[in-house]
């Protein structure tokens, strides 16, 4: 794990395309979501792009309202996005063949005062989401 990065991979049976195409919808992201903390979307684009903002409606403890913006974009392979916190959520997708990809999902707090985010327990906590995330984008996916 590279510095002030918590990434998790998994192997999905499922075309790269597919999958981003869940990613670039932010109306779909509370299906997949292993947090908790996604509650649905708000505003913004049916599909994402580069630049894209997007609103979402979240909880953690008490309900908010936050919107990001999609900083990294590489169609069907690369999508990152961040509010007006530092940090970035990252979805990278590597098609091993034509009918399956391995998808790494990384909360990036290297761009932030990192000793804040670790005093606070981010990287545990979003380690933990991001662990029960990618097998909830897996089951949707395969069945």
């Amino acid at each position: 794990m590279a510095k002030h990065r918590v990434s998790r991979t998994i192997v999905i049976a499922a075309p790269a395309p597919k999958i981003f195409d869940i990613l670039a919808d932010p109306r779909r992201h509370p299906e997949m979501d292993g947090s908790g903390s996604v509650q649905g979307a708000i505003e913004g684009p049916g599909r994402l792009g580069l630049g894209s903002r997007f609103g979402m409606d979240m909880r953690l403890g008490l309900p908010y309202r936050i919107t990001n913006e999609v900083v990294e974009f590489e169609e069907n392979r690369l999508i990152a996005w961040r509010h007006k916190g530092p940090h970035r959520w990252r979805w990278v997708l590597e098609p091993l063949d034509e009918h399956t990809t391995k998808v790494t999902e990384t909360f990036d707090y290297s761009y932030a005062g990192s000793f804040v985010y670790q005093l606070l327990g981010y990287p545990a906590r979003n380690a933990r989401g991001i662990e029960e995330t990618l097998p909830r984008l897996k089951k949707l996916l395969e069945s």
